[in-house]
């Protein structure tokens, strides 16, 4: 290229590129933009928005004012007990914290907060056991099939329901399971006899009991996020598979999946970058007082 062609093309660019650049610097920077919205949305802007550099401002505060904090296909209070699962079983006290309080703001119970955690711990029991034991997963697939055809079986009246049994050694866990499922998978097998019964027992009476807190579908869900920030294939394909059975769209789960994503997006960023955690906390209670005195918080969606 000529000495000539090349200046030609710069004062082409040149032409080009001036006015984009001084639109830019009369409406402000993209981080300029957000922080405007930010201030106007809450009030103020939060320490841990401030700390975020400019270029990740704009998309990471979009995500969370489009869907965090936006009427999606999941209630509010649903995705924020999300949020405190996968912030609980990740040890992350400042997410605890922020999670806790939404998923309150937005109605949830103190068994429902209770529930939600259960179900991370009892989602990273099982998914050390079915990674450690190295489980063939085309067998947990199958197995995973027998069991929704033998449940759909059981729902149409065509096997007997199960009956009450008292579990107190690995033989009464196997007749329970068996009965349940119509037979005994490898992962309950497995499982040492002296391990067995207490592990039964709490997954049965907490994640498999339709009766609790937290409706079936939501805990799938909660099961599935957590699952997927593990990450556990096993516990994926079961979850994604029961949240199914419980009703859930493709939309929910979906969401779900990715509200376990952005959880695990904050805790990284507000642990990396050692934020002061009396302030975040001051944060996010100054953030739902604003919140709350702009309309009923509490009234999930």
């Amino acid at each position: 290229m000529t000495q000539k062609n090349h200046s030609v093309r710069l004062t082409l660019l040149a032409a080009l590129l001036v006015p984009a650049f001084s639109a830019a610097a009369q409406a402000g920077t993209p981080a300029d933009a957000a922080r405007a919205d930010i201030n106007a949305t809450y009030g103020f802007i939060p320490g841990f928005l401030k700390a975020l550099p400019d270029n990740a401002l704009p998309g990471a505060w979009a995500e969370m004012k489009q869907f965090a904090d936006a009427n999606t296909a999941l209630p509010n209070k649903v995705k924020d007990m999300i949020g405190l699962a996968v912030s609980a079983q990740t040890g992350s006290r400042s997410s605890i914290y922020a999670y806790s309080r939404c998923a309150q703001a937005f109605g949830a119970s103190e068994a429902e907060v209770k529930e939600a955690v259960t179900m991370a711990a009892l989602t990273r029991h099982w998914s050390t056991i079915f990674n450690g034991l190295q489980l063939d997963e085309a067998r947990f697939r199958a197995e995973l099939g027998k069991m929704f055809d033998y449940l759909g079986k059981m729902a149409a009246g065509k096997v007997p329901a199960p009956k009450d049994i008292a579990i107190t050694d690995a033989r009464s866990v196997n007749e329970d399971v068996k009965q349940m499922f119509g037979f005994v998978p490898e992962f309950v097998q497995r499982v040492p006899a002296e391990a067995l019964p207490g592990a039964w027992v709490e997954l049965k009476s907490v994640e498999m009991n339709p009766e609790t807190a937290i409706p079936p579908k939501y805990k799938s869900l909660i099961g599935l996020a957590v699952s997927s920030q593990i990450p556990c294939r096993y516990c994926i394909i079961a979850d994604t598979e029961f949240a199914k059975g419980d009703g859930a769209t493709e939309r929910e789960i979906n969401e779900a999946i990715t509200m376990a994503g952005l959880t695990r997006h904050w805790i990284t960023l507000a642990d990396g970058l050692q934020l002061d955690e009396k302030q975040f906390r001051k944060d996010i209670d100054r953030l739902l007082q604003g919140a709350a005195s702009k309309g009923p918080v509490a009234k999930a969606r």
